[in-house]
């Protein structure tokens, strides 16, 4: 029982910090590389591995929900994201404002980090060339 509710534990750490990293990993310059290889394997993941097991597909969840029916939980959902607003708030979190939220914050991730990687860098260099 001790090793499921660790693995549980790990598992949700793991999930907080995969979270935190792809919505924040950007913001500092010696962890941008990482996060794009961050940002690129969740989108593998959920798009990719999603065609044959549902869009949005996480592993670590599969893994974790493997765990918390060991342990007893059931009738949980298809995200960790909802899992955790449902214990957050004490409700039944919608499932589309959910999914929704989810979608709306990876984008922006995805603007942000496209911004910074392609089109900051290459009018960068166009200023330098023309300074040249």
């Amino acid at each position: 029982m001790f090793y499921y509710q660790f693995l549980d534990f790990f598992y949700t750490l793991l999930h907080l910090f995969l979270i935190g990293f792809n919505m924040l990993g950007w913001i500092w310059k010696s962890t941008r590389k990482l996060h794009i290889i961050a940002v690129g394997m969740t989108a593998m993941s959920w798009f990719i591995l999603g065609i044959w097991y549902g869009i949005g597909y996480c592993p670590v969840t599969d893994w974790q929900w493997s765990v918390k029916e060991k342990l007893g939980e059931s009738n949980l959902p298809n995200s960790f994201i909802k899992y955790i607003a449902d214990k957050i708030s004490g409700r039944d979190v919608s499932d589309y404002a959910v999914d929704l939220a989810t979608a709306i914050s990876f984008g922006l991730v995805i603007l942000i980090i496209t911004f910074q990687n392609f089109i900051k860098k290459s009018s960068s260099r166009n200023e330098r060339s023309k300074a040249v």
